[in-house]
C-alpha cells in the first residue's frame, strides 16, 4: 500500500467518525425552543410522561411546576410561563374577594386529558386493608362537611352490606393550596348536594373542622393517606395518584344505582353526557347525572391553557414547540392515557383542541386526524363515536345497591377484602356497622378485631406525634413524598453516551493521523 493510498484511507475514516457523529444527535434535537409552564397537580401524572416522550422523541425540554390551578392561572396572566393547565377556567368572581382573573393577552382553552375524580382512603378490618368501599354521594357530602365522623356510621354501613366497618375516626384530608381539583369536587358536591355543601364551588377548600387535614399538591394528599398514620384517612384526587400509589379508591354510586369506580372506561361512558361550551369549557351536569350504569358520576377533563399571541415569554419559535407538544398530547400521548389512571379524549374534544393548535403563534398547523392514533376513534369514525365507550363492560350485578357487594378490589389495590359483614340485616344500635345487634358472628369480630388495631398498633400523625398505641417500637412516622418513579435508562442517556464517546475519538484521532501521515511521508 502506498503513501497515497494510506492517507486516503485515513481520510475516509476521519470522514465516518463525522458523519457518526452528526448522524447520532436527531435532526430534531435542535429545532425546538425550551418551552415552560406551571398549574394543575390533577394532570402531573399524565404530563409527565409526555414530557419524557416529547424529550426522547423530539429532543424537546418542557419544564413544569406543578403548584396548583391556581397558581397555573397566575403564572399565565402574569406572562411568567408559556403555558398554563387548570381544571377551571379564569375565575372572574374568585370565591376568596381576590381580583378577577383577567389574562393580558388572547388566549384558548384546549381539552388534554379526561379522568375521574377518586376518593383514595386507607382503612383496615380486623388488620386486612378495606379495597371494596362503595359510597353513595349523599355520603361522601357528609363526610367533607363533618357530618359523619366515623367510619362505622350507619349510612356507610348501608351502603357496605359485606363489611364490619370499624368504630374508627374519619380524617377527610383536603387541598390546602388553590386546586382545580377541589373545584372539581365541591362543583360536584354543590350541584348533586346543595343543602349539604353549602360553601359552593371552592379552589380553596375549607377547613371544616379540626378533624380535616390540609396537604399541598395532589402528591401531598395521597402521600398522608399512603402512610400508617393516614389510616382512617379519605381525600379526592385524581384517579392515577391510587393507581400509582397501589391504593383503593372508593366506588361511587352513580344515577343507575351501581356503585362505579372511576377507570377509563367508565369516565368516557360519563363524558359521552358532556356539554361542550363555545370556549371548550365544560359542562358537567349531565354527566353526574348520566343514566348509564357504567358512567362514573365525578368525571371531567383537564384544559391547556394557550396564548394566540406572543407575550414577554413566549415567541413565535416558542409557539412551534408548544404546538408540537400540544399536538403529540392529543394524539399519540392519549395512548398511554388508560395506563396512567387518566381516560383518553374523544375525537369531538380532540378536534376542537387541533383547532386551537393551528392559533398558537408560529404552530406547525392542525392534527392530522387520520395519523392521530388516539384509542377513542379509528379513521372513518363520526364525531360522536368513542371506541372505549362502546366497549365498556356493563358493572357486575353485586355492584348493585342493595344487600350484596363485590369483594375485589379497586384503583391500585387489586387484593379482594374478606367478608366480615351481615349483608345487609339492620339491628339495632349500630345496626349493620360491625357490633349491633343483628350482626352476624363474623361482623361483630370483625368490629372487635378493628377496634383491637388502633389499641395494639402505634398510630402516628403527619408530624410523627404518637395518637394511639404503645408506641414500643420507638419508630416515629414521617411524611414521605408521593412522586413518580424515576425515568430509567432510554435513548437521551445513549445519545450523551454516544456524544462522549465521539468527543474523545474527536480529541484523539488528530494526533493519531498526523503521526500516520508523517509516517507514510518517511516511508
Amino acid at each position: 500500500m502506498n503513501a497515497r493510498t494510506r492517507t486516503y484511507r485515513y481520510a475516509a475514516v476521519a470522514l465516518v467518525l463525522t458523519l457518526v457523529g452528526l448522524g447520532s444527535t436527531p435532526a430534531q434535537a435542535a429545532t425546538y425552543d425550551p418551552i415552560s409552564g406551571s398549574g394543575s397537580t390533577w394532570s402531573e401524572n399524565a404530563l409527565s410522561q409526555w414530557r419524557k416522550d416529547v424529550g426522547q422523541n423530539y429532543g424537546m425540554t418542557v419544564n413544569y411546576r406543578a403548584e396548583g390551578s391556581t397558581v397555573g392561572r397566575s403564572d399565565f396572566i402574569k406572562q411568567q410561563v408559556d403555558f398554563a393547565i387548570s381544571e377551571i377556567p379564569f375565575q372572574l368572581q374568585p370565591e376568596d374577594n381576590s381580583p378577577p382573573e383577567v389574562s393580558p393577552v388572547k388566549f384558548a382553552y384546549m381539552p388534554i386529558v379526561a379522568g375521574g375524580t377518586s376518593l383514595m382512603y386507607n382503612l383496615k378490618i380486623g388488620g386486612k386493608r378495606v379495597t371494596n368501599l362503595r359510597l353513595s354521594g349523599e355520603t361522601i357530602a357528609k363526610i367533607f362537611t363533618g357530618a359523619i365522623t366515623k367510619w362505622n356510621d350507619p349510612a356507610i354501613a348501608t351502603d357496605n352490606p359485606a363489611l364490619a366497618m370499624p368504630d374508627r375516626a374519619i380524617t377527610p384530608v383536603y387541598r390546602s393550596d388553590g386546586s382545580g381539583t377541589s373545584a372539581q369536587f365541591t362543583l360536584w358536591m354543590s350541584k348533586q348536594f346543595p343543602s349539604i355543601w353549602t360553601y359552593g364551588m371552592r379552589s380553596q377548600f375549607p377547613a371544616v373542622t379540626p378533624a380535616f387535614k390540609g396537604q399541598k399538591g395532589s402528591d401531598g394528599v395521597s402521600a398522608y393517606v399512603s402512610q400508617d398514620y393516614g389510616e382512617g384517612a379519605i381525600t379526592y384526587a385524581e384517579y392515577s395518584y391510587a393507581v400509582k400509589a397501589g391504593f383503593p379508591v372508593a366506588k361511587v354510586l352513580n344515577k343507575s344505582g351501581y356503585y362505579v369506580e372511576p377507570t377509563y372506561q367508565s369516565v368516557a361512558v360519563a363524558l359521552m353526557n358532556a356539554k361542550i361550551n363555545g370556549d371548550l369549557t365544560q359542562n358537567l351536569d349531565d354527566v353526574y347525572n348520566s343514566g348509564d350504569p357504567r358512567s362514573y358520576p365525578m368525571s371531567s377533563y383537564s384544559y391547556l391553557i394557550v396564548p394566540l399571541q406572543t407575550t414577554t415569554t413566549l415567541s413565535t419559535s416558542k409557539g412551534t414547540a408548544l404546538s408540537v407538544f400540544a399536538s403529540y398530547m392529543i394524539c399519540e400521548g392519549q395512548q398511554k392515557a388508560a395506563t396512567l389512571g387518566y381516560s383518553p379524549l374523544p375525537m369531538n374534544l380532540v378536534r376542537a383542541a387541533s383547532a386551537v393548535i393551528a392559533q398558537i403563534p408560529g404552530s406547525a398547523g392542525e392534527v392530522d386526524l387520520n395519523k392521530c392514533n388516539n384509542p377513542t376513534f379509528k379513521p372513518g369514525d363520526s364525531e360522536s363515536s368513542n371506541q372505549l365507550a362502546a366497549t365498556a363492560p356493563n358493572p357486575p350485578d353485586c355492584d348493585r345497591q342493595g344487600p350484596t357487594q363485590c369483594l375485589a378490589g379497586t384503583g391500585g389495590a387489586p387484593a379482594e377484602t374478606p367478608a366480615t359483614g351481615n349483608g345487609g340485616v339492620a339491628g339495632g344500635g349500630s345496626g349493620a356497622t360491625g357490633g349491633g345487634a343483628g350482626t352476624t358472628d363474623a361482623a361483630a369480630t370483625g368490629a372487635a378485631a378493628g377496634a383491637a388495631t388502633g389499641a395494639s398498633d402505634a398510630v402516628y400523625d403527619a408530624n410523627g406525634n404518637l395518637v394511639s398505641g404503645s408506641g414500643s417500637s420507638g419508630a416515629a412516622a414521617v411524611s414521605s413524598p408521593f412522586s413518580l418513579a424515576q425515568d430509567g435508562w432510554g435513548t437521551a442517556q445513549t445519545l450523551m453516551l454516544v456524544a462522549g464517546v465521539l468527543l474523545i475519538a474527536a480529541t484523539l484521532a488528530p494526533p493519531f493521523l498526523v503521526r500516520a501521515l508523517r509516517r507514510d511521508k518517511r516511508g
